[in-house]
């Protein structure tokens, strides 16, 4: 009884963060893990009148499953974290953008006068593409290398230079206020799009659109839950070292 207070209390990104696997448990009861992950568990059934216990059950039942093929992203180096998202989810994100504003585009031409939603899931998305290309610059230019450079100097046990913008942690809080923007918009697009479920008319371009939609932003919580719960914790604490 005492495990599922402790477990009631636990903050929803911690048990992703401890085992991936209970992610999907939480998309099938449309709990937002990543951008929204310091919630507790029973904070959340609170406000979405779920039953705490069913939840906990379902999260016990995942937990206690073999994990063969559960990654443990928090036993990783910080470095090796880095590299994992820039060449994971950073190129899926550049590869993906052109070709789903190609087809909404097209779905807009075709399609918006029977189904206007199509211009705001555009609109939406056109917006997260410029935005998300920003934010990732700005980690693989000025937070990702300072983290590596502290990785670094832990190994060799030198000192380190200050960085520009003071401590870690502005950096982390600018891409984490700017994580949540994105899982708020994903939220409206998930809205627009009946969960990505096209309409009976829709053609196979309107299906393969809502199908690349969805998988965009199951890896955008991946991404998001990797940087906001298990990277950014290991940088600030990294810095903390230093001082």
């Amino acid at each position: 009884m005492e495990i599922l207070n402790n477990n009631a209390q636990k903050q929803i990104g911690q048990f992703v963060a401890d085992d991936f696997r209970t992610a999907a448990v939480f998309v099938n009861y449309g709990i937002d893990f990543c951008c929204r992950g310091h919630r507790t568990v029973e904070e959340v059934c609170e406000k979405n009148g779920i039953d705490t216990n069913e939840l906990l059950d379902r999260l016990d039942a995942v937990l206690n499953s073999k994990a063969d093929q559960s990654i443990d992203y928090k036993s990783w180096p910080a470095d090796l974290l880095i590299d994992y998202i820039e060449k994971k989810h950073h190129r899926y994100v550049e590869a993906k953008i052109p070709v789903l504003r190609q087809f909404l585009d097209k779905l807009c031409r075709v399609h918006g006068e029977r189904h206007p939603e199509l211009f705001k899931i555009n609109e939406l998305f056109t917006a997260s593409a410029g935005e998300l290309a920003a934010h990732m610059k700005k980690e693989e230019l000025v937070l990702f290398p300072f983290v590596k450079k502290m990785v670094a100097a832990t190994l060799s046990q030198n000192a380190i230079e200050a960085p520009h913008f003071g401590t870690v942690e502005n950096p982390i809080e600018m891409m984490k206020h700017e994580h949540d923007n994105e899982g708020v918009r994903f939220r409206e697009i998930a809205e627009l799009t009946n969960n990505y479920n096209p309409p009976a008319d829709a053609c196979n371009t309107f299906r393969v659109a809502y199908a690349m939609l969805e998988e965009f932003e199951q890896d955008l919580h991946l991404h998001i839950h990797l940087e906001n719960n298990i990277l950014f914790p290991k940088a600030i604490k990294l810095e903390q070292q230093f001082d």
